[in-house]
């Protein structure tokens, strides 16, 4: 069974995802480690409550990304995790961490890349008024959600929908698709799903 950490955030809503696909047997992975920024985050009490380890750090306790990176590795490396899925993990990552899982860290992202990168894609594309935004899933690359797309899926807005109806349809999209989108690419399994 291949072994996952999370890297997370916030509430870890996608996360919650991620670790009821494990239990239902729909991922056929192991959750290893939470690795989280915020000490304060939503994701590492579900993480406790689902005896999943935490790392969790302050990174202006830190020299620089490069010091706390080392540390997340050398975790990494001890638990024998080899795939790492962002969930909300609100900062791009480094060289230290880029080398060390090259083509084996995935993150999800609440619009359809190349539209709405970067922090607030919904609220990005609720401002544009657009009619369709969705959800990507992407290999990790140096950039802000330039990595090569895995997956998308499409989220209709209506012209009455609130921000947070909106945001519900997206994380509805999100927690089904991630989860099938990991499984697929961790057991090199082939997706049949409805769009």
């Amino acid at each position: 069974m291949r072994k996952i950490a999370v890297f997370a955030s916030g509430s870890g809503t996608n996360f919650q995802a991620i670790i009821d696909a494990t239990l239902s047997g729909h991922l056929k992975a192991e959750i290893a480690l939470l690795v989280c920024d915020k000490p304060n985050a939503l994701a590492i009490e579900r993480a406790e409550k689902n005896n999943i380890e935490v790392f969790q750090f302050i990174p202006k306790n830190y020299e620089n990304k490069e010091a706390f990176e080392n540390e997340i590795l050398n975790k990494l490396q001890a638990l024998n995790v080899e795939w790492i899925a962002l969930a909300g993990y609100m900062r791009l990552i480094g060289q230290t961490l880029l080398k060390a899982y090259e083509g084996r860290m995935i993150n999800i992202h609440p619009s359809l890349l190349p539209s709405f990168p970067g922090k607030d894609a919904i609220g990005q594309a609720y401002d544009a008024k657009v009619k369709v935004t969705g959800v990507t899933i992407h290999f990790v690359d140096e950039g802000m959600d330039t990595g090569p797309i895995i997956a998308q899926a499409p989220v209709f807005i209506e012209e009455n929908d609130s921000i947070e109806e909106v945001r519900s349809k997206i994380q509805t999209v999100e927690h089904k698709l991630y989860p099938e989108v990991l499984e697929s690419v961790l057991n090199k399994q082939k997706v049949e799903r409805e769009v």
